[in-house]
This record gives structure tokens, C-alpha cells and sequence, in this order.
């Protein structure tokens, strides 16, 4: 359906694409990988012809519909939510937007004179809504709405008062919405709750069209993918199976070019060496230049790039008190809606608690009081001894000075460590190379959580607090943290929709509200493997 062949680019002296040749074929689930600055964006931008190719085609069959999910969302304001993901419903939106004008049309009383018009146009409209199935959009969409989490109130209510995130959410329904042959999608998950992504996971499943998308959920490329198209090295090396597929491929393949190159060497330098001896024999003068002209012919192979995560050791935090946080007779609402009533709790020490829950359940308010960024309406939460607090949010971006480079922020926060320390601690969020010296004015949010964990985790709390801690990681970054905080002694408590975070850390799993939303917290005391394995679903109200 959608073919590369031989494209280059290249921006300035950077080579995206080298004789690059690819094809992703209808109806095809395809995971796009590859590190930061690889080209991703660029192949999905060439493919809607927002960018061309130095040399060679990108060949998008005609009348193909295109649905492209990216990160960058333009403002959204002046409408309800659901008006604005039912525009992007191609023609059926279209119509729906002047079906609601002219029955506003038809109510305005200084519009007598053109009624009969309006009357005939409303009919036209009408007559083709219908046959294009329009009278079931408004359904789809709110269908489609709640799978993304959206309450009946958010659906109704105008887009302009939607945070970013949420605003994400609109667009992607948007695009689902729109039923196009294919769907191109950068980091759906970035913004949604285990939740929603399960349900977009069923949603992506059942989908009939053509689908390319890049993740860094794990889980969520595995469920729902057949294909990887890996970007490396100017190259679209494509594999036939999952992400997990996709890795153990990778490793043979790269164990295969490590083993060719090898054997290349070594031919190479027992020629070299032949030339080397005779090459003043005038009896062997012919094989000499014989040789020497085979070697300039052969095609010199290269050992694959290694993908480096820095390893970083983090030190080891103080002891704390066997009992870390008391929440006593806790009672939180936001006008008439009750988000705890009389909720009482321990964390100990060693503990993990995973905080499960729909939207709206009180996760983020529950995280917020623990850390004392927010006061109950009624009740106590008490710190234990010797505790020394971490609390990772988006709030945590505030205290980051936009005027110093990244290096320079962690010189000032650790003055009495060595440049080597610092690097390695920049190095293991991903900042290596010149990126240490990127004003944080210019970093993009991803880049801001990073550092901000970065600096968290330097000098470790005993207790942390951590609100989606891994929303903008990569894969490798991702299961570093993971397996370094495997080893943390302290207590955490965290919210992550994450499942490889949550299977790899939780030993206890508190659940928000339940199934129904209203029940009572619960209080599970294992870890999140054997919550699941118990509840035969991954989240509270799924059954998947």
C-alpha cells in the first residue's frame, strides 16, 4: 500500500535516510522504533507529503485516507468536546456542523425572509447525513469519548476549558472518529490512564484499516502489533512479529554482523599481511596486485551501532521509620463531589503501593496530600521518623531554572560532585553530547521530567512519590529505572499506567472506587501480578 523506495534525506549534514527501501501493506499493524532523532516523524511526515525525499519515491496509493495522531495539537476552543471530535468524521463531520447551523439558522427570527431556502438546504443536508449513517456518529463518538475517559459532563462542555493533556484525548478521538484507511500514530498512550489505553488497545485490535504507530509502552506494541519497521542508520530494516520478537531479532541479527565483521578482519588482515611480504618480490608481483585490487573491490562491513544506556549506580538512601505515612479519617471533595470520606491507611517501610483508579478516582489528590502539597478537609496524614521526602510531578518542572543548561542546573544542585558524576547522571536520562548543554528554556516537557527525575534520584529520598514517573521515557530508559528501583530500600507510592512499571515494582496495590466508581477504597496486599491474577482484569471496571 505505502512504499519507500531508495529515499535519502538528509538535514544539513545529518543523514536521516540512506537508499532507504520499505512498504507497509493494507491492513497491516506496524510498530515504528528507532532512538530519538532517527526519523520517525520525518517518515510519517513524508508519507502525508508534509515533506518530500532528497532522491527517490514515497508512494501513497490515490484516494487513501489518512489519519495522522502527533503531538502537537492546535488550539481548541469555541465548541463542545464533542462537536470537535466529530469534526474529524471527514464529510459525515462536515454535514453534522451545518445541520446544527441551520437548525440555529432556523430559530433566528430575523431569518424569515430565507426560510425556504434554509428549509431546502436543511433537507439536502439531512438527506445526505442519513445515507452517510451520521445519525449513529454522535453515538460513536461519545462511545468513543468515554473509552478515552471523557465523563458525560467533559463531553458537553466546551473544549477551551480542557488542560493540554485532555486536549490530546480530543484529537486522538478525532482521528479515531475519522475511520481513515490508515492510521499513523506518534505516542498515542503519552496522555492516557492504564484505562483508556486498554480500551484503545481493543479498539486498535479490532480496527480494520492499516495502522503505523510508535510507542514506548511495551505491553501496548505487543498486544496490538504484527510488524516493526526499526529505523537504523539511515536504513528501514523491517521484522515480521512484535516488539518482543523484534528484540530477541535484533540481538541475533547484531551477534551475525559482530560475527561477519570478525570474519572479515581477519581475511582482510591476512591479506593486507601477504601484500605486506612479497609485495618487493617481483615473483609475486602479479598476485600482489591481484589482491590488492580484489580488496578495493570487497565491501567493507561495519559492527552495528550499539544503543547505549548509561548505567548509574543511585546511592543508597537514609533509614526511615518502620512507619512512613499515617492517613487517619482522610475526607477531600471538590464541591458537592466526594473524593474520600473517613479513608484511613499505613504505609511501611520496604513498601510499594501501586494507586489504581478511573479518572477522577483521586489518585493525583491522594499523592498530593501525602506529599503536603494539598490539606485534607477533614482528618490527619502524620510523616514517620527520619523521613526524607521525594515527590515527582508535573509541578516538580516549576523549580527548574529556564536560564541554565542542563548541566548547569545539576552543578548547582550537586556543587560538590566531580564533572564525571554529574555527566554519568545526565548520561543515564538520556542527556549525553550537547544535549548537557541545552538551556532548559528550550527543553521540550519529555525532556524536563527527565532531568527533574534525574535530579530526584541523585541524592535519594527515603520516601518517594512519584505521579506517572515514566511518561516520556523510551523503552531502555524506562526498564533502567525499573530495575534500579527493584534495588530501592526506601517506600514509594506511585501512580503509573505503565504495566511494565507496575508488574516490575508494586508489592501492594491500593484501588480507587472500584467498579463502580462510589465503593470504598480497597486495600490489596500484594503485589499488582496477583492483583490482576484476582480481579481477571488489568484495571479497576475493565473486563478485557
Amino acid at each position: 500500500m505505502i512504499s519507500f523506495s531508495n529515499v535519502n534525506k538528509q538535514y544539513g549534514k545529518q543523514l536521516i535516510f540512506v537508499e532507504a527501501s520499505w512498504q507497509l501493506n493494507a491492513g497491516e499493524k506496524c510498530g515504528l522504533v528507532g532512538p530519538n532523532g532517527a526519523g520517525k516523524t520525518t517518515l510519517f511526515r513524508m508519507i502525508m507529503n508534509e515533506e518530500s525525499p532528497d532522491e527517490g519515491d514515497v508512494t501513497v496509493p490515490k484516494r487513501t485516507s489518512i489519519g495522522y495522531f502527533r503531538q502537537d495539537v492546535e488550539e481548541m476552543a469555541g465548541r463542545p468536546v464533542l462537536d470537535e471530535a466529530i469534526a474529524g468524521s471527514g464529510r459525515a463531520g462536515e454535514l453534522h456542523h451545518e445541520l446544527d447551523e441551520l437548525q440555529t439558522a432556523m430559530e433566528d427570527p430575523t431569518r424569515m425572509d430565507d426560510m425556504d431556502k434554509i428549509l431546502e438546504r436543511f433537507g439536502e443536508v439531512q438527506e445526505e447525513y442519513e445515507h452517510l449513517g451520521g445519525y449513529t456518529l454522535e453515538a460513536q463518538a461519545r462511545e468513543v469519548l468515554a473509552g478515552l475517559g471523557f465523563s458525560e459532563s467533559q463531553v458537553d462542555g466546551d473544549v477551551g476549558a480542557l488542560s493540554g493533556g485532555w486536549k490530546m484525548r480530543v484529537a486522538l478521538a478525532r482521528v479515531l472518529l475519522g475511520r481513515p484507511d490508515v492510521l499513523l500514530m506518534d505516542e498515542p498512550t503519552n496522555h492516557l490512564d492504564i484505562e483508556s489505553i486498554i480500551w484503545l488497545e481493543q479498539f486498535l485490535k479490532g480496527y480494520p484499516g492499516t495502522l503505523l504507530m510508535t510507542s514506548h509502552d511495551r505491553e501496548f506494541m505487543n498486544r496490538i502489533v504484527g510488524k516493526i519497521a526499526e529505523i537504523d542508520g539511515g536504513e528501514i530494516i523491517g521484522y515480521s512479529g512484535n516488539y518482543d520478537f523484534y528484540e530477541r531479532e535484533r540481538t541475533i541479527r547484531e551477534t551475525n554482523q559482530v560475527a561477519a565483521f570478525s570474519r572479515q578482519q581477519s581475511m582482510l588482515a591476512k591479506e593486507q599481511r601477504f601484500i605486506e611480504r612479497f609485495k618487493t618480490h617481483a615473483s609475486k608481483a602479479s598476485q600482489v596486485q591481484s589482491r590488492i585490487k580484489a580488496l578495493d573491490k570487497i565491501e567493507k562491513l561495519e559492527l552495528p551501532k550499539k544503543r547505549v544506556v548509561v548505567k548509574f549506580d543511585f546511592r543508597s538512601p537514609p533509614r526511615s521509620g518502620d512507619q512512613v505515612v499515617v492517613l487517619e479519617g482522610l475526607s477531600k471533595q471538590y464541591g458537592q463531589r466526594v473524593i474520600y470520606k473517613d479513608f484511613s491507611m499505613i504505609v511501611r517501610r520496604g513498601e510499594r503501593w501501586a494507586v489504581m483508579g478511573r479518572n477522577g478516582a483521586g489518585k493525583t489528590t491522594l499523592l498530593r496530600m501525602m506529599a503536603g502539597a494539598l490539606t485534607p478537609d477533614t482528618g490527619e496524614v502524620r510523616l514517620g521518623a527520619s523521613l526524607k521526602m521525594g515527590y515527582f510531578a508535573q509541578q516538580s518542572l516549576d523549580v527548574l531554572n529556564p536560564d541554565l543548561t542542563v548541566e548547569e542546573q545539576l552543578q548547582q544542585d550537586f556543587p560538590h560532585e566531580g564533572v564525571g558524576a554529574i555527566k554519568a547522571l545526565a548520561g543515564a536520562f538520556q542527556f549525553s553530547g550537547d544535549d548537557v548543554d541545552k538551556k532548559i528554556r528550550s527543553l521540550s516537557g519529555g525532556e524536563k521530567s527527565r532531568l527533574a527525575m534525574a535530579r530526584m534520584l541523585f541524592d535519594p529520598p527515603n520516601f518517594l512519590v512519584l505521579d506517572e514517573p515514566t511518561n516520556h521515557l523510551d523503552m531502555a530508559t524506562k526498564e533502567m529505572l525499573i530495575e534500579k528501583l527493584k534495588d530501592f530500600e526506601g517506600t514509594m507510592v506511585f501512580v503509573s499506567h505503565d504495566r511494565t512499571f507496575l508488574r516490575g515494582l508494586a508489592s501492594r496495590v491500593l484501588e480507587l472506587g472500584g467498579d463502580s466508581g462510589s465503593a470504598a477504597p480497597l486495600l490489596y496486599p500484594g503485589p499488582y501480578t496477583e492483583y490482576v491474577a484476582s480481579l481477571g482484569h488489568e484495571a479497576p471496571g475493565l473486563h478485557v
